[in-house]
């Protein structure tokens, strides 16, 4: 009833239900101690085991009239458009560093792994980035955009998305993506870049609680 990620990869976990059952499933596939990322219908409400660690309002966003979207060939300000280089493991720990940094969801040292994943350097310093996570049958959600905040206001992340959604349309696949409801700067770009909101609710980052008679 529930199921979770490798915790190397990234905190993302689910059950079938919100309810009883599904929780103690939950708690049974990450441990006491361990911690769970969860999308939901409805906010979280507390419950007895479990510390809950963050969450906010969540939108789910699908970019479906895919001839419509902007490539980002002219989001930068400037004419010279930066080189975008495939990231992998050798990029991992800066990776984990630039998403600690500006925190776009949970992302952990095998993360990468679960698509492709682009970056822009400024020289050896990894400025943006943005990349694949989950998939289901026909889309793919873009993931992980950041920007450092050196770098913010050059079209950085408008152009690795583009460049994302577009290895993801030639799959013939839809690319979607998820953003917290209260990042209205996000939400501009991601409009921009013609993805609508087709779902809100809500996410949480729980942790499970140890048992006290240990």
């Amino acid at each position: 009833m529930a199921r979770r990620f490798l915790r190397e990869v990234t905190l993302l976990s689910g059950f079938e239900k919100p309810d009883e059952h599904g929780y103690a499933a939950l708690a049974e596939v990450v441990g006491e101690g361990g911690t769970a990322a969860v999308f939901l219908d409805r906010p979280y409400e507390s419950r007895e085991g479990w510390a809950w660690i963050a969450g906010a309002p969540l939108l789910r966003m699908v970019c479906e009239n895919a001839s419509d979207a902007t490539d980002g060939r002219n989001t930068s300000p400037s004419n010279s458009k930066p080189r975008v280089v495939e990231l992998g493991s050798p990029d991992s720990p800066e990776m984990l560093e630039l998403t600690t940094l500006t925190k776009p969801g949970p992302f952990g040292p095998r993360t990468h792994e679960l698509g492709t994943y682009l970056g822009i350097r400024d020289g050896n310093r990894l400025a943006a980035m943005a990349g694949e996570r989950l998939k289901v049958d026909g889309f793919t959600e873009v993931s992980a955009v950041c920007t450092h905040p050196d770098y913010l206001g050059r079209g950085y992340a408008a152009l690795l998305m583009s460049e994302v959604m577009r290895g993801i349309r030639e799959r013939g696949e839809t690319p979607f993506l998820h953003v917290r409801g209260d990042n209205a700067r996000a939400i501009a770009l991601y409009e921009r870049l013609r993805f609508r909101i087709r779902y809100s609710g809500h996410f949480a980052v729980l942790r499970r609680e140890i048992s006290k008679s240990r």
